[in-house]
């Protein structure tokens, strides 16, 4: 099925807008453009030991605090960090962004860094809601039920995600798979060790059951926001796209501001999805800054710019689950703008 929709005509592309953010990217300080996010990361590195030692002790409460502690950690460090670094945002040095793609992507995500960066910027990004190529389809999960998708299926990425990985090492050379098989295994066994050396678990199975335990901690709202943001909105042909602009007004959506949401997965992420799509090598504390600039060219142009809350898309999508994660999604076509 095809559905149309008539933007506004008046804008003359995406060059008038890329000049605004670039001013107020060339006037922001390094502080600005990396620093702050590096200094989210660097803080979340810092708090794993306080986690770890949480962990020792027998007080329900501090126990608790260690899981949260570590669980936060965990996913700022694999969200957020390994996010920031497929864009090669954290550093304008290109030797430097490599390092920290494989720090973030492969010790600390259990994922293979050339699949993320193919995945998401040659695919994700490169044809964002193109139907077959960049439509978030890998998120569906058509065999599931509503309830279990939404609810159970979540607990199942910190098991699947580096089993994907090495299913994907077959398709890369033989150093490249060797580097990410012993990279993974350096982050999973570091992760497994100061559970036992550090916290103090007396048996394995104990050490793992608290690996997955934290590394499941934010996989509901993970999951929910990959969905959210996209699936549900227009999606378009490969053959018949719109200009870039176009397409991620049309097809990209925020989520309201959550701050946990914020500070683990990153404002490029949660509330400036929009910013980010348009601006991929933007830093979050950068997205952040050019949101009131881009909010406000889209508007001027009558241009959508999709915003909502978690909660009322989490209500959408269990409402209409079968028509945004089993059927096939409708084709949009933009009158007069191909």
């Amino acid at each position: 099925p095809l559905s149309a929709h008539r933007p506004g005509s008046s804008l003359r592309g995406g060059s008038d807008l890329e000049v605004l953010v670039q001013d107020v990217v060339r006037t922001s300080s390094w502080w600005e453009r990396h620093g702050v996010d590096c200094a989210i990361l660097a803080l979340s590195l810092l708090a794993l030991p306080a986690g770890f030692l949480c962990l020792r002790w027998e007080n329900a409460l501090v126990f608790a605090s260690g899981i949260t502690i570590l669980g936060v950690c965990h996913y700022t460090l694999t969200v957020k960090g390994s996010h920031l670094a497929t864009h090669g945002a954290l550093t304008e040095s290109k030797r430097w962004s490599k390092i920290w793609l494989l720090f973030f992507v492969e010790v600390c995500t259990a994922f293979t860094a050339e699949h993320a960066t193919h995945g998401h910027i040659k695919m994700h990004h490169a044809y964002t809601n193109v139907v077959g190529l960049g439509d978030s389809s890998t998120w569906r999960l058509p065999c599931l039920n509503r309830y279990v998708y939404m609810f159970l299926a979540p607990f199942l990425l910190p098991i699947a995600t580096p089993l994907v990985a090495v299913e994907r090492l077959r398709k890369v050379e033989l150093g490249t798979a060797l580097r990410t098989l012993a990279l993974i295994s350096l982050g999973l066994y570091s992760h497994y060790w100061l559970l036992l050396n550090v916290s103090g678990f007396k048996n394995p199975s104990s050490a793992l059951g608290c690996m997955f335990l934290t590394r499941s901690l934010l996989a509901h709202p993970y999951l929910h926001v990959n969905i959210f943001q996209h699936i549900g909105l227009p999606m378009f042909s490969r053959d018949n796209k719109p200009r870039r602009i176009h397409m991620m007004s049309l097809g990209v959506l925020n989520l309201a501001r959550l701050p946990v949401l914020d500070w683990a997965f990153g404002h490029s992420i949660i509330s400036c999805h929009v910013e980010h799509h348009l601006f991929p090598r933007l830093s979050d504390n950068m997205c952040l800054k050019v949101k009131p600039v881009v909010s406000q060219f889209l508007r001027e142009k009558q241009l959508p710019y999709n915003e909502d809350s978690y909660l009322a898309r989490f209500q959408l999508f269990l409402r209409r689950y079968e028509e945004f994660m089993v059927q096939a999604p409708p084709i949009t076509e933009l009158v007069g703008l191909q």
